[in-house]
Formats: C-alpha cells, structure tokens, sequence
C-alpha cells in the first residue's frame, strides 16, 4: 500500500501552481524597463511579396527615436545581380564612422536576361517600397526619421535617383554614391556591352525609350531643393566611366547643391580597403557638416 500524501489534492494542486510560478519567472521582468536597449538585427524582413522584396536590419544598443538615424544600404550589381550581402563588406568601416546609426540592407527585384522580367522602373519601386515599410517601423524599431541612403555601382545610382526623384518617402538627409550611373542615355554610348544590357533593362534604345531613360536617370531631377551629396569614383573605372560623376558635379554645381566629388586616381571600380576607411570617414564628415 502507498504511504499517505502529507497533502490533500487541492493543497498539492496549489502547492505545484506556486512552484511553477517561481520557476517559471522570466528573468527579463525584473530589468528596469528604463535601461538602455540592447542591440538587435533582423535578417530577410520582407517588405513586398517576392522573395527578393527583403532586407536586413541592424539596430544598435541604446537606440532611440530621438539619437538615432538610419543608413539605407543599397547593393550594386548592374541591375540584374548582387545581394544585401553585401553590406558586410563595409558596416565594420559605417560602425566606426556612424557608430549612432541603425542600418538597413535591402535586395530589390533583379532583371532577368532570360524571361526580361523586372524591367525598370521596377528596382526604383522597389527601393521606394523598401523605404515606406522602414517608415512604418520607425516606432516599433525605436530609431529617428532621418535617412540618408547610400550604394556602390548600381546601388548607387539607386539611391541617388530616390533622394532625387522621391524625396517626398522618407526624411531623406543625403546621399552617399560610390562610382555611380548617373545618365543613362549617355551610358548608353560608353561601349557596345553597355549598350546591350540597358537595352534590355530598359526595354529600348535612348532613342525610342528617351522617356524612360530621362525618368531613370538621377541627374534629371537635381534641383536646388536636393539633398547633400557625396560621391566617389576612381580615374581608372572601365565599369562605370567617371564622365558619370563629371556629369553629377555638374549638375549638382549647377542647383547650389551642398556636394563633395572625390576623384579617385588610377583606381577602377572598386577601391582599396584603405581608401574605403578613408572614403567612409569623409562621407561621415560631410554629413555632420550638411
């Protein structure tokens, strides 16, 4: 026969429920509910239905709405490759330069040679979507209003034509390009493999698609009104020609727009890992000084 239970059932049941609340306490209730946030990345946050419509979010410790700004990374990849992947290469440089900021690193629909699907204007949409979805967030993430965008190639083309052309979706600050396209019609001429992949992406030729190469190209859209702009480009780029950039100055020289131009001697496209530091750096003085 069993030995007799000290405890009847409802004094056992009772006793078991005390236990379990004591265990099962979270630690996290007794933190001040003031201290500082700690930091926090989220990966492959969608913004948009297709699997490429995703971004990568890195908030800092100790963030909040009203310390802390935002750095939308934008990939290159000449419109048809690339991922947010590629963000890794410079946040070590952007948490040395912008150690106040929350990034962000967004893929956008890619062209494809094959099925020409996701012709532009469907990369511009797609960084427009991505930007109002980060808007959304903004209290939910505890980060500020103020954006700036930046990209490399490609990715720098788009996000010069967002802060140009839709400055109106998000509290676009400046922009920061690195060896960017900037007219497309005159990057049309630059050599017969150009030539053959904006046809494509665009769907025509500068000259029986001349508004679809005006409305994608950022140099279209300056105005006095446009954001600060720092950009850098190498003297040696067999990508993107620097005459790109020269065209960018230009115009920028033209508004009155707060901008740096930094020529990059005998360099192509990409620079050193030493000249990226040094590139980013700058880029970080420009911004607090506009």
């Amino acid at each position: 026969m069993l030995a007799k239970l000290p405890f009847k059932k409802a004094e056992l049941f009772f006793f078991l429920a005390f236990i379990f609340l004591i265990f099962s306490c979270s630690p996290d209730e007794n933190l001040d509910p003031n201290a500082p946030l700690p930091a926090l990345e989220l990966s492959n946050v969608s913004y948009g239905s297709d699997m490429r419509q995703t971004m990568d979010v890195f908030l800092p410790g100790g963030r909040s709405m009203k310390n802390t700004p935002l750095l939308i990374y934008i990939h290159g990849g000449a419109w048809i490759d690339g991922s947010k992947n590629e963000f890794a290469q410079v946040k070590p440089l952007l948490d040395q330069a912008f150690p106040e900021y929350a990034y962000v690193a967004i893929n956008y629909r890619l062209f494809d040679f094959l099925s020409r699907q996701n012709p532009f204007p469907t990369q511009e949409n797609d960084v427009k979507s991505a930007i109002e979805y980060i808007i959304s967030q903004q209290d939910e993430w505890n980060v500020g209003n103020q954006i700036v965008i930046a990209g490399a190639s490609a990715g720098g083309h788009l996000a010069l034509l967002h802060g140009y052309k839709n400055p109106e979706i998000g509290n676009i600050q400046a922009v920061i390009a690195f060896f960017p396209p900037t007219d497309l019609a005159e990057l049309f001429n630059f050599n017969s493999l150009t030539a053959l992949g904006l046809t494509e992406i665009l769907q025509g030729t500068p000259e029986n698609k001349t508004q679809a190469y005006l409305e994608s190209s950022p140099v279209n859209y300056i105005n006095s009104n446009s954001v600060p702009t720092i950009f850098f480009h190498g003297t040696a780029d067999t990508v993107v020609p620097i005459s790109q950039s020269d065209l960018l100055k230009s115009k920028l020289q033209e508004n009155s727009v707060p901008h740096e131009f930094r020529r990059i001697e005998g360099q192509g496209h990409g620079f050193t890992p030493s000249t990226n530091v040094e590139l980013i750096q700058a880029a970080s003085a420009f911004i607090r000084a506009n």
